[in-house]
Order: C-alpha cells, then structure tokens, then sequence
C-alpha cells in the first residue's frame, strides 16, 4: 500500500502471538466460544495448513473442516453461523501468510473499504453494500462474502472475527440492534486510527483461486 492508512492490517499484540498446530475445542476453556474459533482459525494460518483453509473455502461441500468449526458453536441453532464466519474467514486469508485477528464491528471495518479517493460512506459500492447488508432482516450471507472479498483486496483489516459471530448469533435479536449498529458505524465522524502503521500481510502470487461450488 502508499499510505499509512492502508498499512493498518493488524494490531501488534495480536501478531506477536504463537499458536500451537491445533487449537482443539477443549482448549482455553473460558474463552466463548467465538473467541475459541478464532483462535482455531489464526492456527491454521500460522501452521500453514492451506488443505483445511482451501476446504473452507468450499462452503456448500460441507468437507470435514466445516464440521470441525461448527463444533465451537455451543447450540445446533448457531452452527451454520460458526461454519459460514470460518467459510469467511478462510477467502480472507487465501494466499495469507499472516493471520489478521481484525478488529471493530463489520460496519466499522467497511468503512475501509476503498482508495485513496474516498473510503466507507465516501466510496460509492461500499455505501451500496453496507445498505444491503443492514437492511436485510436475515443473514445476508451473500453480501457479507462480497464485503469481507472488498477489504481483501483492498488490504484492509478484517472485522474482529469473534465479534462477528457474536453480532450474527444476535442478528435477529431486537435488544442487540446489531443492523443499527453496524450502521452507526459505518457513518460515524471519521477519526485516525490511534493503532500503528503495519506492513501488510504478504500474499502467495501462486495460490490458485478456490472453485466454489
């Protein structure tokens, strides 16, 4: 990227961490469950097990890894959201050589979504988008692979993964206002971001893209 702003991929504690090569689900057991996904996920990035994340990345396959991540979830009602953030999570990092934990709700983080031009309410299809999304009354899945593939190619950081899964456990969910929120965010008064400047994780040019079913 040419400017700082574009090089805030990630928070340095979180990338000073080391996993081990499985983070099973009885690990850390008094983290939620959401944050026990994650950190499953960030292991496969960092041991690069590519086969796990290729699968995936194959979301209507239903391999064994989308099983595996639906286990984290604590009720059967909320596995498909647990199988479709790890689905997400994986496009995020195809080619990745480091793990972004990401950070801030989905309405804040596509406020990065642009150039130089003009980012969030100032970029015309991230303006579209965030419409979208915010105004549908299930889960948008569609529409969130579309955003999390933006900031991607953008190189911008991703939402924090375990906030995501809480905020879509909580999607239908009056009290939580998760849609409105998500809005508020996405036009709040811009701010600099007090988090330093990082190079960006470097990509694998020769990482095929993933056929998705």
């Amino acid at each position: 990227m040419s400017d700082a702003t574009d090089a805030r991929t990630e928070s340095a504690p979180e990338a000073s961490l080391e996993w081990d090569s499985e983070a099973p689900q009885d690990s850390a057991p008094d983290h939620p469950p959401a944050a026990r996904l994650t950190r499953w996920l960030v292991s496969l990035v960092h041991n690069r097990d590519n086969g796990t994340l290729a699968e995936l990345r194959r979301p209507r396959a239903k391999e064994d890894a989308h099983i595996r991540a639906g286990w984290y979830a604590p009720t059967e009602e909320q596995r498909e959201i647990y199988e479709q953030v790890a689905f997400l999570f994986a496009v995020y990092h195809q080619g990745a050589d480091r793990p972004h934990w990401g950070y801030d709700t989905l309405g804040a983080a596509m406020r990065r979504i642009g150039s130089r031009v003009g980012r969030g309410p100032k970029d015309a299809g991230a303006s579209r988008l965030n419409a979208r999304i915010v105004s549908s009354r299930s889960i948008p899945w569609r529409h969130l692979r579309h955003a999390v593939a933006r900031l991607r190619s953008c190189e911008q950081a991703p939402p924090a993964w375990s906030q995501l899964v809480e905020d879509l456990v909580g999607w239908t969910d009056r009290e939580a206002k998760v849609r409105y929120r998500w809005a508020v965010d996405f036009h709040k008064p811009w701010q600099a971001d007090p988090r330093p400047a990082r190079k960006p994780a470097e990509r694998k040019t020769s990482t095929p893209t993933d056929q998705n079913a």
